[in-house]
């Protein structure tokens, strides 16, 4: 009987631990999982390297393309082609990240 007396209070403050982690688990599990589907095409050194000309390239209103632009460009359409978006609206994404 004392055994009980001695576990009943360590038994009841665990359960508010459980009850806590169950209750953010599932947001924090579908925040990562969104960051991750709308930062990954844009996760990518070849596009960080080409901020800059995709910052000039929206600057000059599409005069001035960059030759690490158009490589980014190219590689997003060739590795995403499911993205429906001109040039300028792709380099306004990378400069966006």
């Amino acid at each position: 009987m004392r055994t009980l007396l001695f576990l009943l209070p360590l038994l009841t403050c665990s359960l508010p631990t459980q009850a806590f982690d169950q209750t953010t688990q599932f947001p924090v599990g579908t925040s990562y999982a969104t960051s991750q589907v709308t930062s990954a095409p844009f996760d990518n050194k070849l596009l960080r390297g080409a901020r800059d000309d995709a910052a000039q390239f929206v600057a000059t209103d599409g005069a001035l393309r960059g030759a690490r632009l158009e490589a980014a460009l190219h590689w997003l359409r060739q590795q995403h082609p499911e993205l429906a978006a001109n040039d300028r609206e792709l380099a306004e994404a990378i400069l966006a990240k």
